[in-house]
């Protein structure tokens, strides 16, 4: 059995993932070569080893790869979000898809209470007027910030990384509501749950929003005109998901006109079917959400922490190992719901 690997894995990474594997199995991994980042790869890197390998795993999918290599039956997506894969032609191709769903979800649920905490206390802003020796009087309704103690924040999507969302923001004893795709198989630290067609409802009740579901078909562009009308005047919303569960326009309009207090984010939009079709748009949002002074931004960071990707590497090879001893993956997705 052979297993290809989709970046410039360092000697303790082979060593690591060739451990937990049945003896005899092949680990492959491209010799590196000038680079940004080794978890660059091109098609020409891999296509040759990838003719006769039974399982890929990597950060990234070279397109063509599986194309070139007709044996793989399993990929092992060191993501937890699945959306950039072509569900459709895996399931042409009987090729298994394991994640690394929870794999990051302490990283990304700090990251999110540190968005929560930073748009709330306005830390961006404060910063710059210090560094700029402007007077910040207090209690002036133009300078205060917001306490968190006491406030309602509903959780959209009550997985794992949500669920640590919640349990994080009670220790600011705050009331926490939340919605799942299945409500009656319950959650932990929240206070109230509902489900998906409960949202409006939900959005109306909260000080502070986060989102924390996968993208689909039935989430993407969720808090659209009418969600981010349904939202409570002077609320906060803090995404660490996607950035395409947002219609923009409708986000900008509530943030310059004073409706919603703030915005947070991680994660930014992807523009598919743009004009020009080719056109690659070097920013993360068109309308310079990014540069509003509500506005507290990182770049796709949550899960950049010390010891994650030996984390990861761990979860991918158990998946690895599982499907070589004929066994499910744990944490195999569901090709028909995409996560």
């Amino acid at each position: 059995m052979k297993v290809l690997l989709t970046w410039y894995a360092n000697a303790g990474e082979l060593k690591l993932v060739r451990a937990g594997l049945p003896r005899g199995t092949k680990v492959w991994a491209p010799a590196p070569r000038p680079h940004l980042s080794r978890y660059e790869i091109t098609l020409e890197d891999v296509a040759k080893e990838a003719r006769d390998a039974d399982a890929v795993m990597g950060w990234i999918l070279p397109a063509g790869l599986l194309d070139a290599a007709p044996k793989v039956k399993a990929l092992v997506w060191l993501h937890a979000g699945c959306d950039e894969l072509d569900f459709a032609y895996l399931k042409r191709r009987g090729i298994k898809v394991a994640n690394i769903r929870g794999g990051n979800a302490i990283a990304v649920a700090e990251h999110a209470m540190a968005l929560m905490l930073g748009v709330a206390k306005r830390l961006a802003e404060r910063h710059g007027w210090f560094l700029d020796a402007r007077w910040q009087p207090l209690w002036n309704p133009d300078f205060i910030g917001t306490l968190l103690e006491g406030k309602t924040l509903a959780v959209i999507g009550l997985g794992q990384i949500g669920s640590a969302v919640a349990r994080r923001a009670r220790a600011f004893d705050m009331r926490v509501i939340g919605t799942r795709r299945h409500p009656k198989r319950g959650a932990r630290f929240v206070d109230k749950l509902y489900g998906p067609d409960d949202l409006h409802r939900v959005l109306g009740q909260a000080d502070f929003v986060v989102l924390a579901v996968p993208i689909t078909r039935e989430t993407a562009h969720m808090m659209d005109a009418k969600a981010i009308a349904a939202m409570k005047p002077g609320a906060f919303l803090i995404n660490i998901a996607r950035g395409n569960l947002i219609e923009e326009r409708p986000l900008h309009e509530a943030l310059t006109s004073g409706r919603l207090n703030g915005y947070a984010s991680d994660v930014w939009w992807t523009y598919v079917d743009a004009l020009p079709a080719t056109y690659h748009y070097p920013i993360p949002s068109r309308t310079g959400i990014q540069r509003l002074p509500n506005v507290l931004a990182t770049g796709d960071q949550a899960s950049n922490v010390d010891g994650i990707t030996l984390r990861l590497l761990r979860m991918g090879t158990e998946s690895l190992a599982a499907v070589f001893r004929g066994k499910r993956m744990p944490r195999e997705i569901d090709l028909d719901l995409g996560y």
